[in-house]
């Protein structure tokens, strides 16, 4: 009886820790931003340098007081995840909103998001493969 008592007692704890930290995450982030790749430059007050400017994805590097970072947009949801999912492959930080991204480090795409919303997505991390090898 001892062990169901601690158990539900430690499930109990999780699970309102949980719900209290998501409730803290949510109120800070505002409702996804929308819009053209100058709208959204706009609201984060960087002013665009394009580097593509296509149908199928528009791209430039920006610069604002938070850092450098790259801003896409895209013209389908399926380009934008086909995109990131090849893009993660090199690491990075990835702030996805709909049909758009913002690319960074940390710090910068935290940022980002206490602007323009959306969801923070981390690619993959390459950092230690070095190490491993030389010795």
């Amino acid at each position: 009886m001892r062990m169901t008592s601690a158990v539900l007692v430690g499930a109990v704890v999780l699970t309102l820790a949980g719900c209290g930290a998501d409730r803290d995450d949510t109120a800070k982030i505002p409702a996804t931003a929308t819009g053209s790749l100058e709208s959204l430059a706009a609201e984060v007050k960087c002013r665009p340098d394009m580097q593509t400017d296509a149908d199928e994805i528009r791209q430039a590097l920006c610069k604002n007081a938070d850092g450098k970072f790259v801003l896409a947009t895209f013209a389908t949801d399926r380009g934008q995840r086909e995109w990131i999912n090849d893009a993660k492959d090199y690491g990075g930080h990835y702030l996805v909103g709909r049909k758009w991204v913002a690319v960074g480090d940390d710090g910068v795409v935290n940022a980002l998001r206490g602007t323009l919303g959306g969801d923070v997505e981390v690619g993959t991390d390459h950092s230690g493969h070095g190490a491993k090898h030389s010795g």
